[in-house]
């Protein structure tokens, strides 16, 4: 049987136990240090408020100090006979100093402490996703400028429409992660705040000092209502979860993008046969399994905000053991955004892009509209020239201009803020740096 912190003398079943804890075990380990770094900041106030002596805080100080370094260095182990990091701490300590190991819990309970460790792994993450999202931002802007003046055809419906360019469209993914960025600092914010001293949701009769202990975990603020500091739980994950979905749903259309692109019927980009794999009795293929299974893994990515708001949402306030879930959902799914925004940056590095696109007379059509904004600046009301186009079109007599289609993005003259000729770097860069201010 595990121990417990919680053990009044009598022992759930096996069967029981096994049931109830699932993985938490194995998931808590990801927690280890927050939870030593959150019962470092709580003994100290304990010490300021009388809870414990000035020889006692420094014992103790000293036997998590050692706790931490054991984690930091990997020889930290979860005991198959304890039944969370916090009995594991709780446990090493009273091993090691006594009876005063058991002193570190007076005033909070593992609701809370649970809530601080949760709140400081999340900032933690958070941050860690904010730097792998730059570092793929700065690989999409230095591609868009690189290959700005490479046209590339625009489809709508699966049609082809109008002239877009590589830069645009290096572009427009560098900027939707920035609209993402916003809301990883959003998440981050929610997860900035200190439950701790909200105990089992209710508070304590101890006179403990809160402010104290944010200051000490760098937390940017306290969660004030005790019973506010638990209904975040659940809260927290939600936002996290929300943010790194919309990043997937972001790398999700970007590598749909690339499924079609390298196909031979588009042929607009490639990558060295070592990153593509064949196929067992097709000599030929050079599939994109990179990013197939990344499409793949950002779909489940963006599950998982569902499935936590699913998880939280029909149980009323205080703390509920389906909370424990939470780490199941959420963690796992946070390995999966750093490994595809890893891999992104790596494909990215080898990305190879065609530059006669438009040789292929399936394109032949791509700049009708252009032709139509170009008799309407030389006179011709809108709707005519749409009309004659039209025609021009539908007669297999269609030229654009004086039948020489353009070659670069330089050929069309667009200046508008947000077009092939006008990609605005600078100011989609702006907005990144506002975005990642956190």
């Amino acid at each position: 049987m595990a121990e417990t912190l919680w053990n009044k003398g009598t022992e759930a079943t096996q069967i029981v136990e096994d049931f109830t804890v699932g993985n938490d075990r194995i998931l808590d380990m990801r927690l280890a240090e927050y939870d030593v770094k959150g019962s470092l900041a709580h003994i100290k106030m304990l010490e300021s408020i009388g809870l414990l002596t000035a020889e006692e805080l420094k014992e103790l100080t000293a036997g998590l100090e050692a706790i931490l370094k054991e984690i930091e260095e990997g020889g930290f182990v979860l005991e198959d006979s304890v039944e969370d990091i916090h009995s594991q701490v709780e446990l090493l300590l009273t091993r090691r100093l006594g009876e005063i190991g058991k002193k570190i819990h007076s005033g909070r309970s593992r609701n809370d402490q649970v809530l601080v460790d949760v709140k400081l792994f999340l900032k933690d993450e958070t941050l860690r996703i904010r730097d792998e999202v730059l570092l793929l931002f700065d690989r999409l802007q230095e591609l868009s400028e690189e290959y700005k003046d490479v046209l590339l055809p625009g489809y709508t419906h699966g049609q082809v429409a109008m002239p877009s360019s590589f830069g645009l469209w290096f572009g427009a993914y560098a900027e939707s992660l920035a609209d993402d960025m916003y809301m990883l600092r959003g998440a981050y914010h929610v997860s900035d705040q200190n439950p701790l001293g909200s105990a089992a949701g209710y508070g304590s009769s101890f006179p403990l000092d809160r402010e104290m202990t944010t200051r000490l975990l760098s937390f940017g603020s306290m969660e004030y209502n005790s019973v506010a500091a638990q209904l975040s739980r659940g809260r927290s994950e939600r936002a996290v979860a929300s943010a790194i979905g919309a990043i997937a749903l972001t790398l999700n259309k970007f590598a749909a993008d690339c499924c079609m692109y390298i196909c031979p019927n588009y042929g607009f980009i490639s990558f060295p046969d070592s990153l593509t794999t064949g196929s067992s009795i097709m000599p030929h293929k050079k599939n994109p399994d990179v990013w197939e299974i990344m499409r793949g893994d950002c779909n489940r990515i963006m599950a998982a905000e569902s499935e936590i708001t699913m998880l939280c949402s029909n149980m009323p306030h205080g703390y509920h053991r389906d909370f424990q879930l939470l780490k199941d959902i959420l963690f796992p799914k946070l390995e999966l955004m750093h490994k595809c925004l890893r891999m992104a940056v790596y494909m990215l590095g080898n990305i190879r892009v065609n530059r006669h696109i438009l040789d292929n007379h399936i394109y032949d059509y791509l700049f009708t509209v252009e032709e139509v904004n170009r008799r309407v600046l030389s006179g011709t009301p809108f709707r005519d020239a749409y009309r004659e186009v039209g025609i021009e079109v539908n007669n297999g007599t269609f030229r654009y201009g004086d039948g020489t289609p353009p070659e670069k993005t330089g050929d069309l003259h667009h200046t508008h803020i947000g077009s092939i000729g006008n990609l605005a770097t600078d100011l989609i860069r702006r907005k990144m740096e506002d975005a990642a201010g956190f």
